[in-house]
């Protein structure tokens, strides 16, 4: 530790100020903001198939296709993915503060874009949502890197994990807000309409202005991020991308003098000689970091891969579950405005039940426990739950152990947010060096996000009776709910296999984990962490 900077020994070492949790807000708000816009397109899909694809005379009302369906809400996660990569990357060119406010910008435009889609034909309307989705997606992925960059950056090591853990809870908080917001904004229309359901007048059952329902709850989410952009820009640069990649010790020591009201020493000298061995840091792409990182990285793709692959496709066996506990009627027993309510009614009760505690039990233990523990633990609850809702399937699907599968199905929930779901997070953004450690954090968040894919939509088509008469609309015959889970059980114990390459970086400085401290980086062996 004697040869790492002064500026960065007094962030590691600094008490929990007011400057930490302004930096876990400004950066939590972004991704409350990227938790909206995801997930708030699952609350209108019903109202969307109704509005744009009833056919008069139907028995049921109408639902979107199922090309359309993947289309409008998995085109916001490819969107997501390419974001990760390219903002994760600029973020180590450009610097954290500069890209983190086009992030938003991004973000916000094309949240009000998404509610003015516009079209003389249901196709011309669904074709613009989803192309202003896509670029949604693609700001939502540049926060990814650039939040967690930013707070593992300006923490102290003690409550590291805490801190960079409760930017990512917002994520819990943003789900619950997008549930809220289309309670508030489906009841408000139910009441002032009051209409029959689809099964006593399919026409009556829905009117003109319900189009601005879903377009109400599409655009909400640009406003956390419009107020939270004048903070951003506010915030300066961190003082490890300032000193050990720009090489401005003097603007590092000024920026950090005023965030922790201190008087700082520039050490230019040191940054000088940190300058001098630039040419022999190694790349990304190179021998050297396959060495030191590479399996470091791997440990971290494989496991987000892994674990967005069950987290985005247990989101597929929540309509059964609604259904099974009566939670949402079938959909010719209720008009549309009244689906959307008793839809969101459920997806908040979820996030208030299981979602948002699991994020927080994280928040509080993980600094206490370790990433790893937390991360091991997580994956071995998420294979039990899996395969004890999945071998014995026959027997939850009979009513009166109905409540029973769905205690356990939120528990596969709790045991994602208090476990992988925010670790695969916290992880990326400690151990790897300063320039490339956006980068490589963008590379894992993305890997996580191409599991979302697989899940969202591989399990969609797997997850399908094997019988072609129960099969959805439009869909084939797949492997049935009770493979699907048994292939989810078997993902998540990988997933515990994976996890033995992730080191543990609890109570350690980011330098000591990459090696960064005065150089040690090129002259000695790379830190090991034992698992």
């Amino acid at each position: 530790m004697a040869g790492q900077l002064g500026v960065l020994n007094a962030l590691d070492v600094a008490k929990t100020q007011w400057y930490h949790f302004t930096a876990i807000v400004i950066a939590g708000m972004g991704f409350f903001t990227d938790a909206y816009d995801l997930f708030c397109i699952s609350l209108v899909t019903k109202l969307l198939g109704r509005l744009y694809y009833t056919e008069p005379g139907a028995p049921k009302p109408g639902s979107l296709p199922p090309r359309v369906q993947a289309s409008v809400t998995g085109v916001a996660l490819c969107g997501t993915l390419a974001g990760q990569l390219f903002f994760g990357w600029l973020g180590d060119k450009l610097g954290r503060k500069r890209v983190y406010g086009l992030t938003l910008v991004l973000m916000v435009v094309c949240s009000l874009a998404s509610g003015f889609s516009f079209g003389s034909t249901p196709k011309g309307v669904l074709t613009t949502l989803c192309f202003f989705r896509f670029w949604l997606g693609f700001g939502i992925g540049g926060d990814y890197p650039l939040s967690a960059t930013i707070m593992s950056e300006y923490a102290n090591k003690k409550t590291r994990g805490a801190f960079i853990a409760a930017v990512f809870a917002m994520q819990g908080f943003g789900i619950l807000a997008g549930g809220v917001v289309a309670l508030i904004v489906s009841y408000t229309y139910d009441q002032k309409y009051k209409l029959p359901t689809y099964e006593q007048n399919p026409q009556g059952s829905i009117v003109p202005s319900f189009d601005y329902v879903w377009r109400i709850v599409l655009m909400f989410g640009a406003l956390p991020a419009a107020i939270t952009y004048y903070w951003r820009m506010k915030m300066p640069e961190t003082a490890r991308y300032t000193a050990l990649v720009a090489k401005d010790a003097k603007q590092a020591a000024s920026d950090m003098s005023k965030v922790l009201q201190v008087e700082l020493e520039a050490e230019v000298e040191k940054v000088k000689k940190l300058a001098e061995e630039e040419s022999h840091r190694y790349g990304l792409f190179s021998k050297e970091f396959l060495k030191r990182h590479g399996l470091h990285l791997v440990g971290t793709t494989t496991t987000w891969f892994l674990l967005d692959i069950a987290f985005y496709s247990q989101n597929l066996f929540q309509k059964d579950i609604f259904s099974a506990i009566g939670w949402i009627p079938p959909a010719q027993e209720m008009n549309a405005i009244h689906e959307v309510y008793k839809i969101a009614r459920a997806q908040t009760l979820i996030a208030l039940c299981s979602t948002v505690p699991g994020y927080w039990f994280t928040v509080f233990l993980i600094d206490h426990m370790g990433r790893f523990a937390i991360q091991l633990m997580g994956f071995f609850f998420m294979t039990v739950f899996m395969f004890a809702l999945a071998i014995p399937y026959d027997h939850w699907t009979k009513k009166a152990n109905r409540i029973g599968f769905v205690v356990m199905y939120s528990l596969t929930f709790f045991f994602a947010n208090f476990g992988p779901n925010a670790t695969t997070f916290v992880v990326p953004a400690e151990i790897f060096p300063a320039r490339l450690r956006s980068t490589c954090h963008g590379i894992s968040a993305a890997a996580g996000k191409a599991g979302a894919i697989v899940g969202a939509f591989g399990f969609l088509y797997a997850a399908q009776s094997k019988d072609p008469t129960k099969t959805d609309a439009g869909y084939p015959t797949g492997i049935g709910i009770k493979n699907s889970l048994i292939m989810l059980g078997v993902i998540n114990f990988f997933g515990m296999v994976f996890t033995l390459l992730v080191p543990e970086s609890k109570g350690k400085s980011l330098e000591e984990l990459s090696g960064e401290n005065d150089g040690s980086e090129d002259t000695k062996p790379a830190t090991t962490v034992p698992v």
